[in-house]
């Protein structure tokens, strides 16, 4: 199979949007490498701190009337834009596949899906009230009113960039806040083209802005004095980092960070579909997924037998150019990454006594230039190992079986993260127990990833962070309440 070039004519010639133009930005230049093959797509011009000033100061001069806005007009707004966003989808999907080497057939769902939030918070533009508070000690009228923090800074990560930024973009800006996003160096394109569409749907310049650059324009954004509130999708040690600057000016701050989800597997559960869904952790962003299930926890007496079928559909799985609609798994992002990965997987099977049950070495052939693993499945793994503590993110399972309840339980929250949780049972006082156990932010029952929908919130606990994208809950991140209490006592000699 030959593979197909990335349409280079596609991609955007601009590597920053401010106050609704299109530009480069002033910083290096930075070449984009696409990881199926390995060539590069293009050189990005990446940002600099002036064009961090540049942005900041676009969105302060468009935020009172943004904020000012009817609520019944920025929702018409956010509808056309999520209109627009389907209608596009397809050039979306093929910006993402080329940026990451996220699989064509899974990145078609992102337009859907980017639309899907747009709708659901234009939903709520118009109807973000407040509430009277009973008060006591003299006659009074007390109420809060929730407000729009002002500017929003938006930190994406490179697995995801139009899922994250839909995510967090279409909250804030039903709330009222103008944003500045900085779209991740090394995949860059699909935030740049949902900016082309904010200015076709006719947002007023400066309520929407993009800017391109690696750590040095994140460290940036999080410093200015002009962003009220910081949105950071990412790890947990740039999470440190981001915080500790974050104090200087004790600006706000969201983080979904890492994961290491577990998947519990109890032996009442439907094998065949407990493996199908298993296998996602490693298929989701090509294994590079925050909340992923990458921990597989098997009730023993299904144990091997869960193994076999596992390993048989994975064998299955088509690993492939990103760009066929036929290829399942593509590559990770970078030779780096491929080779932490494999450094990983060989510590556990070499040093930790665990054992390889399929994959576990790069492909070559035809994959040989890009960055590609085969779904990489390490049994009996010790629940204090480095597979079994930390994000691999790439397509790696790690199995252990259990034999209580109990002890599936201290193994799934034996890790510093708290992202998501899996349970398969056809037991459904067991399903509510355990699901009441977990430490977890989102927890699925026989599912693998269905609750990631706009009107539910996401988010995490422990070390993957803190605060709720999605939902009502996602709407509020991005408001502040303000009390205002009023005396209704009659001021001395009055009538």
């Amino acid at each position: 199979m030959s593979y197909q070039a990335p349409d280079r004519s596609r991609l955007p010639r601009h590597s920053v949007i401010i106050g609704g133009k299109l530009a480069q930005g002033a910083g290096p230049a930075l070449a984009h490498i696409y990881p199926a093959t390995g060539q590069v797509t293009g050189e990005i011009r990446l940002a600099a701190a002036s064009d961090v000033d540049a942005a900041v100061a676009a969105a302060r001069a468009a935020a009172p009337a943004w904020r000012a806005l009817t609520g019944d007009k920025r929702r018409d707004l956010l509808l056309k834009l999520a209109s627009l966003i389907e209608q596009d989808s397809q050039l979306l999907a093929l910006l993402s596949t080329i940026e990451n080497g996220s699989t064509i057939a899974t990145t078609t769902y992102l337009g859907w899906d980017g639309a899907q939030k747009f709708r659901y918070f234009a939903g709520w533009a118009d109807k973000i009230q407040g509430r009277t508070i009973a008060t006591w000690g003299g006659p009074a009228h007390d109420y809060i009113a929730y407000e729009p923090y002002g500017v929003v800074g938006a930190i994406i990560p490179w697995n995801g960039p139009l899922f994250a930024t839909t995510m967090v973009v279409a909250p804030a800006l039903a709330a009222g806040n103008c944003i500045v996003v900085k779209s991740p160096d090394i995949a860059p394109y699909s935030v740049l083209r949902l900016g082309e569409l904010f200015i076709e749907a006719g947002f007023p310049d400066g309520v929407f802005n993009v800017i391109t650059g690696g750590a040095d324009i994140g460290a940036a954004m999080v410093a200015h004095p002009g962003i009220d509130k910081i949105q950071f999708v990412g790890s947990g040690p740039t999470a440190k980092k981001v915080l500790r600057s974050a104090a200087e000016t004790l600006k706000p701050c969201g983080l979904e960070l890492g994961g290491k989800s577990a998947v519990i597997i109890f032996e009442d559960a439907d094998l065949a579909d407990a493996a199908k869904r298993g296998l996602s952790g490693a298929i989701a962003a090509n294994g590079q997924g925050c909340v992923n299930g990458t921990r597989l926890l098997v009730q023993r007496p299904i144990y091997e037998q869960y193994l076999a079928t596992l390993s048989a559909i994975a064998a299955r799985i088509p690993v492939g150019d990103p760009l066929a609609r036929t290829s399942i798994l593509g590559p990770v992002i970078s030779q780096a990454a491929l080779e932490r990965i494999l450094g990983i997987v060989g510590k556990a099977v070499g040093e930790d006594g665990a054992r390889l049950i399929a994959g576990g070495e790069r492909l070559g052939g035809e994959k040989a230039d890009g960055f590609f693993l085969p779904i990489t499945i390490v049994a009996d793994v010790g629940s204090d190992t480095a597979i079994s503590q930390h994000e691999v993110f790439g397509p790696v399972l790690a199995v252990m079986p259990f034999d209580t309840g109990d002890e599936a339980i201290t193994l799934a929250n034996g890790t510093e993260y708290g992202l998501g949780g899996y349970i398969h049972t056809q037991n459904l006082h067991r399903a509510h127990t355990v699901a009441a156990a977990l430490d977890a932010g989102m927890i699925h029952v026989n599912g693998s990833g269905e609750a990631m929908t706009p009107c539910a919130p996401f988010g995490g606990m422990k070390q993957s962070g803190y605060g709720r994208l999605g939902g009502e809950a996602g709407l509020h991140e991005f408001l502040r309440i303000k009390n205002v209490w009023m005396n209704l006592s009659k001021p001395a000699g009055a009538p």
